[in-house]
């Protein structure tokens, strides 16, 4: 599963495009069949080569862009001139939601089930638990805390007052609220294996759906 970037750098990343210049430049850069240059973005928009330098390395650093350097010459060795910096648009997506929503998470384990329901016959069902309960491990693993698992996938965890922990947020709010039965099992599946990769015995997940918070919640372990 592909991780998301932290929401403050996905916030900064839109914040950047508030600046009419910089919408306009990514707007050149991304209907271009080409990597755009400098010169050519300025004399686009009737911009200085410097303010066009500045705005493109702006989106570059909020990695709305991706930079490359070739000589424009066609020209190599001694003689052929520096090579040009070039823009192209990047292929990661920035979204930012409020309250935060993983729909990609959701709709990449749910076309990974159905491709394996039909490439082995598994119940597509069966397959879809089966793989948020692995792409939980490999959250919890890389997290170390089922805290931080939650926290980094917006479920704005809370502690409950008895050791446990609600969660605030439905990160498949819509989805759930559609198709609650098969989206509130993904996402218990997925907590159980985060808890069990970040090695947690201090809590255990289970359903307990209740209105305004997440379906889930993970709850004191006894003994």
């Amino acid at each position: 599963m592909q991780e998301q970037r932290p929401l403050a750098d996905r916030v900064a990343a839109v914040t950047a495009l508030d600046d009419p210049v910089r919408r306009a430049l990514l707007d050149l850069v991304s209907r271009s069949d080409t990597a755009v240059s400098r010169d050519k973005a300025a004399e686009t928009l009737g911009l200085t080569r410097r303010a066009a330098a500045f705005h493109l390395d702006r989106l570059a650093d909020e990695g709305l862009l991706t930079v490359e350097f070739r000589r424009l010459t066609g020209r190599s060795g001694p003689g052929a001139g520096r090579p040009s910096k070039l823009y192209r648009r990047a292929a990661d997506e920035v979204a930012v939601t409020i309250p935060e929503r993983r729909y990609d998470l959701a709709g990449e384990l749910l076309a990974a089930a159905v491709e394996a329901s039909t490439r082995s016959g598994e119940p597509a069902r069966d397959a879809l638990m089966r793989l948020a309960t692995d792409a939980g491990r490999g959250m919890g693993a890389a997290s170390g805390a089922l805290v931080n698992v939650l926290e980094d996938n917006g479920f704005e965890p809370r502690p409950d007052g008895d050791g446990g922990i609600v969660l605030g947020n439905c990160p498949f709010h819509r989805l759930a609220q559609r198709h609650t039965d098969i989206v509130c099992h993904l996402n218990l599946e997925l907590l159980r294996g985060a808890a069990e990769g970040a090695d947690d015995h201090d809590h255990t997940v289970v359903l307990d759906p209740e209105v305004g918070r997440c379906c889930v919640r993970a709850v004191r372990s006894q003994g």
